[in-house]
């Protein structure tokens, strides 16, 4: 694991978008695709908007990108809390990526226990049984949360499931989620944190004693690939 320190989300953004476009490169030259997995939420609003620049788009060859979520709020596409939304308004309606090569993780009309099974077995078909997604950008909340993997939630002893879905009570929804054994396959998984009110998650995460049913992010641990935090001053000042 690495971290990596900055004075703005600016420059985090910046990191990112580079990591981003040489992560793209080098798998479509490798293998002939990239496959990325978005993080949903405020954080990466601005991220998406710089990829959408012509500066960083054009480095991308788009027709080769399969673009997944790392999770979803079970909410239709039109609702302002679906990630896919905000995803597909600052950067999918932006770029040449194929519709075919993208996979909500949301369908109208199922349940979203069912919609889990049948998108573990769209990742099965698009990545293979050894299931390794390239790159997967998540963020982190200010309770340690990171994709849908919340404190004191079931979800955080699965061990076999790809993906998993469960009813949030204190939301009062149903999220769906890429499970931790699946994360931790990616070959690169980035973490981008910013802002004080997140600095005590951060430092229990990264240096507090291991308790993941409080502080889920601690599970975080790559089997092959490698684990970057970007963060920017205030998110890191507890950190010794």
């Amino acid at each position: 694991m690495m971290v990596k320190q900055f004075k703005s989300k600016e420059q985090i953004f910046e990191t990112a978008a580079q990591l981003f476009v040489e992560a793209a490169k080098k798998n479509i030259d490798k293998k002939g695709f990239f496959s990325v997995a978005l993080t949903g939420g405020s954080s990466p609003v601005d991220l998406h908007k710089l990829l959408a620049t012509e500066a960083y788009k054009s480095q991308v060859d788009w027709s080769k990108v399969l673009v997944f979520w790392g999770d979803e709020r079970w909410v239709p596409f039109e609702d302002d809390l679906s990630n896919t939304k905000m995803s597909y308004e600052t950067l999918l309606n932006h770029v040449p990526v194929l519709e075919s090569n993208i996979f909500p993780m949301y369908k109208e009309g199922v349940e979203a226990a069912d919609y889990a099974q049948t998108y573990e077995q769209i990742l099965r078909e698009k990545l293979g049984d050894d299931g390794q997604l390239d790159f997967i950008f998540l963020g982190m909340g200010d309770d340690g949360h990171t994709a849908s993997l919340f404190p004191g939630t079931e979800v955080l002893h699965e061990k076999e499931k790809w993906v998993d879905a469960y009813f949030l009570v204190p939301q009062d929804m149903y999220r769906i989620t890429l499970t931790a054994p699946f994360i931790n396959k990616a070959d690169q998984i980035v973490v981008i944190a910013f802002g004080e009110k997140k600095a005590t998650a951060l430092r229990e995460v990264l240096q507090g004693e291991s308790n993941p049913e409080l502080y889920p992010s601690q599970l975080l641990k790559p089997t092959a690939g490698e684990l970057l935090f970007l963060v920017d001053d205030d998110v890191a000042k507890m950190l010794t």
